[in-house]
């Protein structure tokens, strides 16, 4: 249901924000805004049960608690840097939506490091 509510309402704002577009095209850029705000908040209330089917994954085998925070994290800058990135696109500034696209890949290579180190440790344990 809740995906129902996000397309019609990117669906409404879409229509409002090309009916506002001529006449003042900064109003539709603040549709937008919000109409991607709401939408945002939608799926925030979804992360809950993803992040306990996460945890429950890894109740079945054995994963460092660690990893699995950095898991989350990683999924949660690689959407606010897709919705950050997409508003600015929207608005018209791309060079900025790809440098909010470059550091999110960035930020999520510093902090998947200690899975990375942990992969090396395993494959240097069983090459010895």
């Amino acid at each position: 249901m809740t995906l129902f509510k996000a397309a019609v309402l990117g669906i409404c704002a879409v229509i409002l924000a090309l009916g506002f577009k001529p006449v003042k095209g900064e109003y539709s850029s603040l549709i937008s805004m919000a109409a991607g705000g709401i939408i945002f908040s939608f799926i925030l209330v979804k992360m809950d049960s993803i992040i306990e089917i996460i945890r429950q994954i890894a109740g079945y085998i054995s994963i460092n608690d660690q990893y699995i925070g950095i898991l989350i994290r990683v999924i949660g800058v690689s959407y606010i840097c897709e919705f950050s990135s997409s508003l600015c696109k929207d608005a018209g500034f791309s060079a900025i939506a790809s440098q909010i696209e470059m550091a999110g890949k960035l930020t999520i290579l510093v902090m998947s490091m200690p899975i990375l180190l942990a992969l090396l440790d395993t494959v240097e344990s069983f090459l010895q």
